[in-house]
């Protein structure tokens, strides 16, 4: 009798898996039938940023193109930064893509494109200041950006416990503002991000000479998304073979860094 029992019941967790339906994944789809691809972004020149009332960048111009090769309006929702990961999973926007470091703490939240940009962390600082090693910032205030990397490799490096304050912002660009004004004495950051601030004001601006890591930039979407993110990795893959990224990038740095 026990056997049967066993038996009856092997059977039914067979039957209720086999009759179980795939989760369907809607990503690419939904986005196609709203007609527009909802892109979050920070101010962070010069991936994206506001311009005279304007959305511009090089992941702008990235994204504007990739939409319209998708047949979508892409739309630009400027996020909190901190805040990003709940905009995406709340569904105010659908992908994160504004110079996104792709790291193993957050692929546990977020699903990540094929990187296509290499970075470095930097020290920046004010042109008179003699600060070239990251053990310079000892006794210093240093700013960064809220929940970005340049946050993360200064916390993750032994000069974090010597520090006199780390100041976190909200954006990058309030982090230049002190910085010009004296109230802090470096920022940590991207190195795109510095040397596009060192490039509009070279008589201000320095970049310490010692880097902390190097990084890839990608695209986040949400976790189930994959149709979605592979349709996108799919056309700036197209774009890289075409030419048409090259421009985009010789456009705002002056030769093509985008990787594959």
């Amino acid at each position: 009798m026990l056997k049967k029992l066993v038996s009856l019941g092997l059977v039914l967790i067979l039957v209720a898996g086999c009759s179980a339906k795939p989760t369907t994944d809607d990503s690419l789809k939904n986005v196609l039938d709203s007609g527009k691809l909802i892109v979050g972004y920070t101010e962070y020149p010069p991936m994206g940023f506001t311009d005279n009332g304007e959305v511009t960048g090089f992941d702008i111009d990235i994204a504007k193109e990739v939409c319209d090769r998708l047949g979508v309006e892409a739309v630009f929702q400027i996020i909190d930064w901190d805040s990003k990961v709940m905009e995406l999973n709340g569904n105010n926007i659908d992908v994160i893509w504004n110079g996104l470091t792709i790291t193993a703490e957050r692929e546990e939240e977020i699903l990540f494109s094929k990187p296509y940009f290499n970075n470095r962390i930097v020290v920046l600082t004010l042109s008179d200041k003699t600060t070239n090693a990251i053990a310079d910032l000892s006794g210093l205030k240093v700013g960064v950006e809220l929940s970005s990397s340049g946050q993360e490799a200064l916390e993750g490096n032994a000069v974090f416990a010597s520090l006199d304050e780390m100041v976190k912002f909200t954006a990058i660009s309030e982090a230049v503002l002190d910085l010009r004004a004296g109230n802090i004495d470096a920022i940590v950051a991207d190195e795109i991000f510095a040397r596009y601030a060192v490039s509009k004001d070279p008589t201000a601006f320095r970049i310490a000479s010692e880097v902390f890591n190097s990084e890839n930039y990608g695209i986040g979407f949400r976790m189930k998304d994959v149709a979605l993110r592979d349709k996108i990795d799919e056309i700036i893959d197209a774009m890289i073979d075409d030419g048409t990224a090259a421009e985009i990038s010789i456009k705002w740095f002056g030769e093509d860094l985008l990787t594959r």
